[in-house]
């Protein structure tokens, strides 16, 4: 099989339809799943999308800042897992199940 050199050349455009496409498919999952790590999972996607959105800009303009922020984002995103992972097992230890409706056993 013979592939063409421009056939499948990949633009920009290609890059923010698809972090487009992931940003929509968290953010459904997010509204209709109960299950916090489901969730969890959901606000994860929307993050890498947002992500691949920066490094297409960065890519587009030719410009390392999109990348920086990608850098950060990454950081922000490491420290929510932490927090809310932690969040998630003491839900859990307390009940053995995790649904957004156990959060309101956080209230002190």
């Amino acid at each position: 099989m013979t592939l063409v050199a421009g056939l499948f050349d990949i633009s920009t455009q290609h890059y923010f339809v698809v972090g487009a496409l992931l940003f929509t498919i968290g953010a459904v999952g997010l509204l209709v799943r109960k299950n916090t790590i489901v969730m969890f999972m959901c606000v994860e996607l929307m993050l890498n999308a947002v992500n691949l959105t920066f490094v297409a800009f960065s890519k587009a303009l030719d410009d390392a800042a999109g990348q920086a922020a990608v850098f950060f984002t990454l950081i922000v995103a490491a420290a929510e897992v932490a927090v809310g992972l932690a969040i998630i097992v003491a839900i859990f230890r307390r009940r053995q199940g995790v649904t957004a409706d156990d959060i309101d056993l956080l209230k002190g």
